[in-house]
Formats: structure tokens, sequence, C-alpha cells
């Protein structure tokens, strides 16, 4: 689910300031470094802080964990240490099957809460009418009308994106399709657009994929995925900065995932390449 949650952590921080209000009924003034200072090196999915100084914290979950609230736990009191606050803490459930967590961790002396949160309880029509192309591929994950219509708005705003900014959301939307079973809809209304994407054939993460599945194997697929990142990672450096030089893809190249997510989020900030990989 690796795949899920890099375009999802994209696609909140940079691009769905609607999606994360209706959420968590307030706007994220600044995300922040959600990597923990601790043995086990946890790394929250999304840190950010609103205007008022408070602290928002939200996990993504594509599939039901019955030890959710001991992580919840372990973020909330590394979040305190950290910071010295303590975070509102929300799970965001973005699987197939129906949300079956506990919402809180509980025993002798100690209650830790949560709130957990369905995106198919979402009204997904407020966010086709969002502004931002985040909110509006978000949107194919929640609660609509029409999903074929839906698709078909996206595409369309998505079609009017500079070319550098719709390579990366056609992506994320074909992924996060995979998530409602909707991929073949998606597709349908893509190749009716001035824009040509498969996933499996693209050269951008299609190779990384099919050496991944073809292995067969947790470590080939997990060296898959994250071959697949780095090529997404190369492909937004190159529409950025233009040709990657070698010391860059020497750099690149022996990047981790938790690196390559980093960077991926930074890079609309980096003045130069240099910076960027420092």
């Amino acid at each position: 689910m690796q795949e899920y949650d890099v375009a999802l952590k994209l696609l909140f921080r940079r691009c769905a300031p609607r999606a994360i209000q209706l959420l968590s009924g307030t706007k994220i003034a600044k995300w922040l470094d959600g990597e923990l200072p601790k043995a086990q090196n946890l790394r929250m999915d999304l840190l950010g802080e609103d205007d008022d100084g408070q602290l928002y914290h939200f996990e993504l979950q594509s599939y039901n964990d019955p030890g959710i609230g001991l992580r919840m736990a372990e973020y909330k009191l590394g979040t305190k240490r950290l910071t010295g606050k303590f975070p509102r803490q929300f799970v965001l459930y973005v699987g197939e099957a129906p949300m079956n967590m506990p919402a809180e961790l509980s025993g002798e002396d100690i209650l830790i809460r949560y709130r957990l949160l369905d995106l198919r309880d979402l009204d997904g029509e407020e966010l086709l009418a969002s502004d931002d192309i985040g909110d509006n591929v978000i949107a194919i994950l929640t609660r609509l009308r029409d999903h074929k219509g839906a698709i078909r708005k996206i595409v369309a705003k998505i079609a009017e994106l500079p070319e550098s900014e719709r390579h990366v959301a056609v992506q994320q939307l074909v992924i996060l399709a995979g998530l409602r079973r909707l991929g073949a809809t998606v597709r349908e209304e893509v190749n009716k657009m001035p824009i040509v994407i498969d996933l499996m054939e693209n050269d951008i993460v299609g190779p990384a994929i099919r050496r991944g599945l073809a292995q067969g194997l947790e470590q080939g697929l997990k060296q898959g995925q994250t071959e697949g990142e780095q090529r997404v990672l190369r492909l937004q450096i190159e529409k950025r900065f233009g040709p990657i030089p070698d010391w860059a893809n020497t750099r690149l190249t022996s990047l981790s995932t938790a690196e390559i997510e980093a960077l991926a989020e930074s890079i609309f900030d980096a003045q130069n390449l240099e910076s960027l990989l420092k």
C-alpha cells in the first residue's frame, strides 16, 4: 500500500486544503516534519499546525489495523516529547473493506482517543467544486452521486494543468482509483482526453512495478516500489530543474523511501538542485 500513502501524503500536503478542512474542521497553516526521535524511528504520515499553534496528526490507513491504538498513542507521546504539545489525532481510512478499528486505547489509568474517519463518509461534491486539483483527485475516495461523471470532471481539470503538473496528477488519480476499483473507468475517461497514461506501460513507474510483480517476493516488491518512487521523483526534478547531472543521479539512487518522500514534498520550495539534495 506504499504507493497509496505516497500519493495521498503529497496531495494533502500540497494541494488539498479543502479536504483537510472538511476532515479536521481547521485550516493547516504549515506542515511539520513528522519523524519522531525514538528507537523505532517512527514517522507520522502528516503533522500540521494551524494559525493558533494547535497540532494536527493525520494517519492514513488502507486496511483495518487492530493495533492502531498503540501506534496512535506512541505518535501522540512522541509528538509531546518533540514539540511540547499534544496533537489532535485523526485516522483517515481509505480502504475497501468496512472500517472496523478501535477509536481509543484504554487500560488501567490510561485513555488515548483519536477520531476515525472513513473518507467514504465525506461528501465528495464539495471537493469536486474546489479550485485545488488535490481536492478534486481525493474526491474519488469519497461519497459521490455519479462516480463516472466525477472522474470525467477530474480528468477535464487535469487536462488544463501545465504539462509537468498534469503527469503527476494523472498518476495520483490512477493510483487512488485502485482503492475504489475505478481504474478502468479512469483509463476510459483519460483515453478521451489529450493525456496518455498507463502505469504498467508508463516509462516513469511502469518498469519498476513490472519488475516488482514479476519477482513475486516481498523483497522484490519493496525494491520495485522504491525504484518507482525514485523515477517519479526524477521526473519532478527534471521538470523543475532540467537534466539531472551524474552526481545527483548517484545521490538519488541511494535514497531511502522516507528520504524520497521528504524530497518529493520539498521540491517545490527548493531554489536549485544543490539545495534540494544537500
